[in-house]
């Protein structure tokens, strides 16, 4: 939203500009009659902290709200820091995921004023008319009213301690998408919130259970944003595929409004794909639908170690049916680090996925989101964290820091070769059938050979995987060649690239 002059400001930093805060909605969705004295305004990391409090103080806010997650707590610990030097009569209230457990040691609870841990759809208004009729001793009989809701001991000092209502009494944050934000970036929706499961290494964990929003009431939301152009939904349900009716209902009401530009992202249970889900999923045409699929493991006994509810056959054999019998691109995730698993498990994981052929393998390095439970496993398997986000493992009692600093690497290297699609012909070559184990060997080779994980041009990955497969693995060079030959010209890529011209040069000595 365009900011202007406002009592109240809603605000975060996005990892970057496609994402749209959601959050920010939903705050200001429900703020009722303060909407009009309200705006939003949303920033990315690549902005300076101090550009960042320059654009906040100009709106000249008598009350910021920034949400705070994992990826973005150093950087707006920094903006509230500035402000409160700069500015210390602005009242700063706090919310999000990063602040809503283990927050009386960060440094940005203590520069705030106040924070709402949790769900904050409704605390947030409640709060600012606290602190707005504070300021204004000629309430108005409304005010006083809004005041009423505090006689109840729920502002313990600075922390606001709120029972949000039902779901289905909560203003739905949908119409404050703006033109902007439905033709240029992720729409971010969901048709329920919690997960049942108690996986620990999930904030979901928390949860006490999955709860829907009214579904007709969610569609109809659905086909206003549709109507005004949107196109591009991410859905936000840890469990999208819960309850099948629920899931059917929401396919079917895309599939009546297909067209070529539209996109859809769930994030599905593995292991629960029933026929009436399959039936509607091979309706969908290529580049429609993307599925998230939370693997994380194939070990049974880390699973039980963590909590992890999952039938890895049919886990197995529904990637296998998505791959061979529908067109969705398949985005599967795997976490490394999580205690009771060593590399050797963890790479017969690893491969078993790879066979499946998901076209991403998102490789996590498992993190410690603060409040989750799988902190109680510390003492028994050595967990050592980061001390600051994104509190990332550094060691186990199974997996040493310079093996974590290795597979790290890998995932990075991944990413930018595996995942890319740019380089199938030749990773055919390169992981054969030992995947992990394989390109494990050729991305500690980049490292030694580059000393780059970042900023590294896709010309100069084709050099490297052609100097890598000649360093690492005895194999044919014209089979080679003519593999990275194929996905150069593949990738778009003209002129022609250095590794031919080595190639070449080495032919004609060995003349």
């Amino acid at each position: 939203m365009i900011s202007r002059q406002s009592d109240i400001l809603l605000t975060t930093i996005n990892a970057s500009y496609i994402h749209a805060s959601v959050g920010l909605r939903y705050l200001y969705a429900n703020l009722d009659e303060l909407q009009s004295q309200t705006s939003i305004l949303e920033f990315t990391s690549h902005l300076r902290p101090a550009d960042i409090a320059e654009k906040i103080l100009q709106v000249k806010p008598l009350i910021i709200g920034f949400g705070v997650y994992i990826w973005n707590t150093e950087h707006t610990t920094k903006v509230v820091s500035l402000i409160k030097a700069v500015a210390p009569e602005i009242i700063i209230i706090i919310g999000g995921p990063e602040v809503s457990y283990e927050y009386e040691q960060q440094a940005i609870f203590q520069l705030a004023d106040y924070l709402i841990p949790g769900a904050a759809d409704t605390g947030f208004a409640r709060l600012c008319h606290h602190i707005l009729q504070q300021r204004n001793k000629n309430a108005t009989a409304n005010s006083e009213h809004n005041l009423f809701l505090f006689k109840e001991p729920i502002l313990n000092g600075k922390v606001f301690n709120v029972q949000e209502p039902p779901l289905d009494q909560l203003k739905l944050p949908y119409q404050y998408y703006t033109d902007e934000d439905i033709n240029n970036r992720v729409l971010y929706v969901e048709a329920s919130r919690g997960c049942p499961f108690k996986c620990e290494f999930c904030l979901s964990a928390l949860d006490k259970t999955s709860q829907p929003f009214d579904i007709d009431v969610f569609l109809k939301e659905m086909k206003y944003l549709y109507d005004r152009g949107a196109r591009n939904f991410k859905f936000v349900d840890r469990t999208f595929n819960l309850k099948i009716q629920t899931s059917l209902k929401i396919l079917e009401f895309f599939l009546e409004r297909l067209d070529e530009k539209l996109f859809l992202h769930f994030e599905i249970i593995p292991d629960r794909l029933p026929d009436a889900l399959k039936e509607a999923i091979t309706r969908f045409p290529v580049g429609c639908l993307q599925f998230e699929l939370g693997v994380q493991s194939f070990n049974p006994v880390v699973q039980d170690l963590i909590s992890r509810k999952q039938d890895n056959n049919k886990t197995l054999a529904n990637l296998n049916w998505l791959r061979n019998n529908s067109n969705a691109h398949i985005h599967a995730d795997l976490i490394f680090g999580l205690p009771g698993e060593n590399l050797s498990s963890f790479a017969e994981g690893f491969n078993q996925l790879y066979n499946l052929r998901p076209h991403d393998i998102q490789l996590g390095i498992l993190k410690r989101l603060r409040g989750t439970p799988v902190i109680r496993h510390t003492e028994q398997y050595k967990l050592v964290f980061e001390s600051s986000a994104p509190y990332s493992i550094l060691a186990t009692s199974l997996i040493d820091f310079f093996l974590i600093q290795r597979v790290s690497r890998f995932a990075r290297y991944w990413e930018l070769i595996a995942n890319s699609g740019h380089f199938k012909l030749t990773l055919k070559l390169l992981l054969a059938d030992q995947a992990f184990e394989r390109f494990l060997i050729f991305s500690d080779w980049i490292y030694d050979f580059s000393g780059k994980t970042h900023q590294i041009s896709l010309r100069k990955l084709y050099d490297y995987l052609y100097y890598g497969f000649n360093h690492c693995f005895s194999m044919k060079n014209d089979e080679i060649v003519n593999a990275l030959l194929k996905d150069y010209n593949n990738a778009g890529l003209k002129g022609t690239p250095e590794f031919y011209k080595a190639f070449n040069q080495t032919y004609e000595n060995s003349l």
